[in-house]
């Protein structure tokens, strides 16, 4: 099938990924229309209690450049140069992301974003959205089959591109006919939303840092926000254990108290946040393929959600779109576009990538509330970045890559990074400390692997 600029190109789904590549799609003169469930977004939105604050990287900043938007969101960020980890005893550390002043990574709220895309794509490029109106299925020529008002119609297409999330109904509708093949892989751990208030009307906590109280299992986690709050995410086990089962609300403050004792006077109505606000799902999806009949293309976290340890489900979302978008470009004919080239092509770059970060993703859940307790964490750390100063361009810390480096895809990242990991045990397991580490031995470990 090929398409024209004439053809209709509806987009599932008007979050952030969403409202990204129709900016996209609509720089390039394609003229898609956005389909979400959801009300007209809106700076004055009410929060849910259940929306993780979003983490923007480089890949992310990267996507934002290519639509020509990058401005216009950069006003609604807030740094974080590094994590705030807080001991048990209340004793504070800072862990760098990086060593450069360009490493650091971005807080920004989820409404407002969305709210921010929306109103560059539909008033600077003319992107008609249409509100209220859930995809409820696809029949069986791909065709979206959408819920106005509780009247199901089908939506007439002819390329659906699937940004509905990662709990997509495009792609669970496409598995049930057996279409593709999908699964969920729910993590046994969930989350709560809280909030920790402001002090005086400032920050109570050091604003550009991801505030962290790891406990080895479980772990409470700050992102700032513009109002001088923070957003805050506890992640427990559902069940067995200090988990959500075990601590019921009437146990939620001597709980606090006993993990997370410099938090709870932030925390105002803590017996009642943590009642109402529900225990979101935490998991990672696996599909394939991530096309149907030459027409349905799923995207983003709609083809592979993953768990937000690692900060990249939106970037790696944003990525997804710079690509396609590239493919678009590159698959043009006199005739107009081919699609099924283009849902071939992304898949095949894509899909490797998706699988890499989803596997680093659950490996920093370990990181974060595991291993930066251990002494040896903080050595291979600071080695990691001496190792990149002595070594530049060779060795780069894989959190780096992942964060910083958009040049280097996922899956070199990951490739990369396990070799980095051994240079970094083999060095660190016989030295206390830097000056103990045998710099020797390391060029020769470089030279050999890397």
């Amino acid at each position: 099938m090929s398409a024209s600029a004439s053809q209709r190109i509806a987009i599932i789904g008007g979050g952030p990924a969403g409202s990204l590549l129709a900016i996209l799609l609509a720089r390039r003169g394609l003229a898609p229309l956005v389909i979400e469930r959801g009300r007209r977004f809106s700076y004055s939105a009410p929060r849910g209690g259940r929306s993780i604050n979003l983490a923007l990287a480089a890949r992310g900043i990267a996507a934002l450049r290519r639509a020509g938007v990058e401005a216009e969101v950069a006003k609604l960020l807030i740094p974080m140069r590094g994590r705030m980890v807080h001991d048990l005893d209340g004793a504070q550390r800072f862990l760098p992301y990086g060593q450069r002043e360009t490493e650091e990574i971005y807080s920004v709220s989820r409404a407002t974003l969305n709210t921010v895309l929306y109103e560059l794509a539909a008033q600077r490029h003319g992107v008609e959205y249409r509100f209220g109106e859930e995809c409820v299925g696809v029949d069986a020529r791909g065709m979206p089959l959408i819920d106005s008002g509780g009247a199901k119609k089908r939506f007439d297409a002819d390329v659906v591109l699937a940004a509905d999330g990662a709990g997509s109904e495009v792609r669970r509708a496409l598995a049930a006919r057996g279409a593709i093949t999908a699964r969920e892989e729910l993590l046994d751990h969930g989350y709560k939303e809280l909030t920790l208030a402001a002090r005086g009307g400032e920050f109570a906590l050091s604003p550009n840092a991801l505030h962290i109280w790891p406990r080895g299992g479980f772990m409470l986690i700050g992102l700032p926000n513009p109002d001088r709050t923070f957003t805050a995410t506890l992640f427990l086990p559902h069940r067995r254990g200090p988990s959500f089962e075990g601590v019921r609300p009437t146990e939620a403050r001597a709980f606090f108290d006993r993990e997370f004792a410099d938090a709870v006077p932030l925390i105002h109505a803590l017996e009642r946040d943590y009642a109402e606000h529900p225990v979101g799902v935490l998991g990672t999806v696996h599909c394939r393929p991530w096309s149907f009949a030459n027409r349905v293309l799923l995207v983003g976290d709609a083809a592979h959600a993953i768990v937000p340890f690692h900060g990249q489900g939106m970037n790696a979302a944003f990525e997804d779109c710079v690509v396609l978008d590239e493919l678009i470009g590159r698959h043009r004919t006199e005739r107009g576009h081919d699609w099924p080239a283009i849902f071939a092509a992304f898949e095949a770059e894509r899909a490797p990538n998706a699988r890499a970060i989803a596997e680093m993703a659950l490996e920093n859940y370990r990181e974060m509330r595991d291993d930066v307790r251990d002494p040896k964490f903080q050595l291979r750390a600071d080695l990691s970045f001496e190792l990149e100063r002595r070594f530049p361009g060779r060795f780069i810390p894989r959190y780096s890559m992942v964060m910083f480096h958009p040049e280097i895809p996922y899956v070199e990242a990951q490739r990369r990074g396990a070799l980095q990991a051994e240079i970094l045990r083999a060095l660190s397991d016989s030295a206390e400390s830097l000056a103990k580490v045998d710099f020797a031995r390391a060029a020769t470990l470089v030279e050999r692997s890397l």
